[in-house]
């Protein structure tokens, strides 16, 4: 399995994305945001979190103008998996491969801790290594992260089977206390916490490996 891992000026969760990745047995490319086109045979693109741009305008809206946003989107429409965390999200929103957008935190600050999510939603590679309405705990690290859409697109998300995460205790004003959202074909997923820092035991927790290695599985075997 190949990933590529996109890499923003601001970007500060890369190396933790693609460390993530390798572990679980992928071989792993950085990609620049000023290069055109997808290594060849790219399984799965990583938009990783951090401050692209240092979130100027909107979070992730220069960077989902970036030349390699394009070749994403292409990646996208071909049925190519993608996964954003964090900023990552924000980028996905921003370019139309997810629906919705993520706006500053209602309590205005921002947040750095641990929190417990509910898995919503295990019809997805990205969720089957979890039990459905398992409680697991991730780490959040954003500003803004409260996810925000018209009442048709939630009841859409809802009814659909795509929300893939909730956040068992709110704690950024999302509406329906949504973490992260999959595409309709369920090949692309966007979420504000970081299982890529909940992939190792040095790190304080494990709950985002099953993650990364159901990954490994489903794409080994497809």
């Amino acid at each position: 399995m190949r990933a590529a891992v996109l890499v923003f000026p601001g970007s500060n969760c890369d190396r933790d994305l693609a460390t993530a990745f390798r572990a679980a047995g992928f071989k792993t490319d950085m990609v620049w945001h000023k290069d055109t086109s997808l290594p060849d045979g790219v399984d799965i693109v990583g938009v990783p979190g951090g401050f692209s741009y240092g979130d100027y305008l909107r979070c992730g809206a220069i960077a989902a103008n970036s030349p390699i946003c394009r070749a994403l989107a292409a990646h996208a429409e071909r049925g190519g998996f993608v996964f954003g965390p964090c900023n990552g999200f924000q980028i996905l929103t921003e370019t139309g491969l997810l629906p919705g957008a993520l706006l500053r935190n209602a309590g205005l600050k921002y947040i750095c801790r641990t929190v417990p999510l509910i898995v919503a939603e295990q019809d997805s590679v990205f969720t089957r290594g979890y039990a459905p309405g398992e409680e697991i705990r991730i780490p959040i690290a954003h500003h803004d992260g409260n996810y925000f859409a018209d009442t048709d697109t939630l009841d859409r998300l809802e009814g659909e089977g795509l929300v893939a995460f909730r956040y068992a205790e709110n704690p950024n004003g999302s509406q329906r206390d949504i973490a992260g959202i999959l595409s309709p074909n369920h090949r692309v997923l966007g979420m504000m916490p970081h299982p890529e820092r909940a992939a190792d035991a040095g790190h304080g927790g494990t709950d985002g490996q099953r993650l990364f290695a159901h990954l490994t599985e489903a794409l080994a075997a497809a």
